[in-house]
């Protein structure tokens, strides 16, 4: 199916300005199918503050910020693109996206990643309640990113088109995260530069499943097989070899520093589909894990193991950071240029593998390199 191309621009709501979110706003102001109506904000110290000014884009756009959520849904845009922080609040935010579709508004968001695929994860009722929600308000919804999203469910699932023989699909990242600011997910999800007795919500038995199951079970779905269950997990966590520094908090020497993780979907008890995590926050430690390849601080790594045998390093770098700020650009720009397609399906969850092409049309250069870059 090919692109999904609006009549005239869709007007768009961004949902919070934080990590992924001002990104959201300047993906927006960039498309020429979209046109930015509206930014909420929950920090009362931004609000009237103008969107350009909260995307550091050096500009006014003339849309001014607010915590009032009924003033946004009152603009009847055609879509919100929610970015709001998920990881710590799952059901808070689930309650919100359903308030947004039943209020006729269609949904793009960073989170929760369970939506992606909720089936096995959330019970039948409760996904029924947010079809219903959808339907009512005739709206669709649609999770996705970089990962959990993308990397990790439409280009692997790509890659296998190439296939002859299909034994396993491996999907990986490798990352250092001492440059990723997020406090809370760095602490209290991962536990990092905690003591190794205290264990980070990620890796209780059946969370891990929650957070990456949708990967998985997506990539299955697209394979047409049926996957043993529960899933498997598996978590290796490493104490750090020495004082590391860290933007959302420095790693002291014994705590936790690393951290490798694995979430398998078997057929008959043989793994097929294998979602793997090498995360860092030293380079040099655990240097038997896996690495980024040669002049790369991190990188998605798929291996397809069949007929023929396939690796892929999907390496991203912001053009003003590294790949911890281009992994919040590429999650915003994921549910920013995905609008056009979501706003045109039917109601309801909107996976990813139901959507058409999606590309970044429109958003080609004009002029040189560096006048583009000004």
């Amino acid at each position: 199916m090919s692109q999904v191309v609006p009549e005239k621009p869709l007007r768009v709501v961004v949902w919070s300005t934080g990590t992924i979110g001002r990104h959201a706003i300047a993906g927006i102001d960039a498309h020429p199918d979209l046109e930015l109506v509206g930014v909420w904000v929950s920090n009362p110290d931004k609000h009237g503050k103008d969107a350009g000014v909260l995307a550091d884009l050096g500009r006014d756009l003339g849309i001014v910020a607010t915590t009032d959520r009924d003033e946004l849904i009152a603009l009847a845009p055609d879509a919100i693109v929610h970015t709001a922080m998920a990881d710590d609040r799952v059901f808070e935010c689930i309650e919100d996206l359903i308030s947004f579709v039943e209020a006729g508004i269609n949904v793009t968001s960073s989170g929760p990643v369970l939506l992606q695929w909720p089936e096995e994860i959330l019970p039948p009722e409760f996904i029924e309640r947010i079809e219903d929600a959808c339907a009512r308000g005739n709206a669709s919804m649609h999770i996705n990113g970089i990962d959990p999203g993308f990397a990790n469910d439409v280009l692997p699932l790509v890659m296998t088109s190439l296939s002859q023989r299909i034994d396993e699909v491996r999907v990986m990242e490798i990352c250092n995260y001492a440059t990723y600011y997020q406090p809370v997910v760095m602490g209290d999800l991962f536990g990092f530069g905690r003591p190794m007795e205290e264990v980070g919500m990620l890796w209780h038995p059946g969370i891990l499943t929650m957070a990456w199951g949708s990967v998985v079970r997506q990539i299955a779905a697209g394979l047409d097989i049926v996957l043993d269950e529960p899933l498997t997990e598996e978590v290796d966590r490493r104490p750090a070899e020495r004082d590391t520094p860290s933007v959302s908090g420095d790693i002291a020497a014994g705590t936790m520093g690393a951290v490798r993780f694995q979430l398998t979907g078997k057929v008959d008890g043989i793994p097929r589909v294998v979602l793997e995590h090498v995360t860092r926050t030293d380079d040099d430690s655990q240097p038997e894990w896996e690495t980024p390849p040669a002049g790369s601080d991190a990188c998605y790594r798929i291996k397809i193991t069949g007929e023929p045998m396939m690796n892929v390093d999907f390496t991203h770098h912001g053009e003003h950071g590294d790949h911890n700020v281009s992994g919040m650009i590429t999650t915003a720009q994921r549910i920013v240029n995905a609008l056009p397609a979501v706003v045109a399906a039917a109601p309801g969850i909107v996976r990813a593998i139901d959507l058409p092409l999606v590309t970044g049309r429109g958003l080609v250069s004009t002029g040189s390199t560096t006048e583009a870059r000004a």
